[in-house]
């Protein structure tokens, strides 16, 4: 299989596409994650995932043949608020207090570019995510289990965290950061050879 150009740092993306046998070279992009105001919250991480690839696309030498570069962002937000990754851990207890006992949205965006065909195609995913009631010593436990950091909403659904998770209505994978069907069904529709 032809490898892909992965545009995160992301050990979770890392590790969906290692279980699913992908290779893949790891090519964060360096680029600022702020949204245009004039983008609903909702469709912010389809616009970060897009950039991510062109930022990588364009720092490659010229001739450099682009095989396939695959880029995704989640963005985690509940009463019209986006809950990013939380810049300090007062802010991860206060992310944590605002969403336990309660629902909230979890939106992951792919985008994949396909070198060969010069073709770019993204798709969002949005899962609904309810946090069980939490006290203030298990929020303070959690946080100093360190996950928080680079995290999303200052949380990560693959690790203690899912001790609060009550109800997922959607994709786990999504929660984790990359939707498996949704990246396969990409791949095979744009001819990646999985089979071969």
């Amino acid at each position: 299989m032809e490898p892909i150009i992965l545009a995160s740092s992301s050990p979770r993306r890392q590790e969906i596409l290692q279980k699913l046998g992908i290779p893949f070279v790891v090519h964060p992009a360096n680029i600022s994650e702020t949204v245009p105001r004039d983008i609903a919250v909702p469709d912010g991480p389809e616009f970060l995932a897009a950039r991510k690839v062109d930022a990588v696309i364009r720092s490659l030498p010229p001739d450099h043949q682009i095989p396939w570069v695959l880029g995704a962002d989640t963005a985690i937000y509940a009463s019209r608020r986006l809950y990013g990754k939380p810049k300090d851990r007062e802010e991860a207890v206060r992310f944590l207090r605002e969403l336990q006992g309660k629902k909230h949205d979890v939106v992951t965006a792919v985008a994949l570019f396909n070198g060969q065909l010069l073709y770019l195609d993204t798709r969002s995913v949005r899962t609904k995510v309810t946090f069980a009631p939490m006290s203030d010593a298990e929020i303070e436990w959690y946080v100093n289990t360190g996950e928080w950091h680079e995290a999303a909403g200052a949380y990560r659904i693959q690790g203690m965290g899912s001790c609060f998770i009550k109800k997922i209505e959607g994709s786990e994978s999504a929660v984790m950061g990359l939707p498996i069907f949704e990246l396969y069904d990409m791949l095979k529709t744009q001819g990646y050879p999985f089979l071969a």
